[in-house]
């Protein structure tokens, strides 16, 4: 068993890739801290900023924290506000992020490990 406190574990800012500007990530779990087959990180998305269409190799849900954002798929759009949570089976082409109006903030859960 491990004890995580969120204000210890680093925060690393992340750009480029599937993301249209600088986001703040902190994994929580992954396999530097000795997980097989969970990633959970919590981030951040300053207004207006998102990534990009793209699809996970494993089931992903996204607990939505703070702010007012989008989170969509090839069918739909949905407007993300705290206290919401999305299932998004493996393959599923989405992407998320803030609404061009706030910050948005949510814990990914995801299948797999980096």
């Amino acid at each position: 068993m491990k004890i995580l406190r969120f204000e210890e574990i680093e925060v690393e800012a992340r750009s480029g890739g599937i993301f249209t500007g600088e986001v703040k990530a902190q994994r929580i779990v992954n396999k530097k801290i000795g997980s097989k087959d969970l990633n959970i990180g919590y981030i951040f998305f300053p207004a207006g900023v998102r990534n990009t269409w793209h699809t996970h190799d494993y089931d992903q849900c996204l607990w939505i924290l703070e702010g007012k954002g989008i989170v969509a798929s090839e069918e739909e759009e949905f407007e993300a506000e705290p206290g919401m949570a999305f299932f998004i089976p493996a393959g599923e082409k989405h992407w998320h992020g803030a609404s061009n109006e706030s910050h948005f903030s949510h814990i990914s859960i995801i299948g797999g490990v980096n």
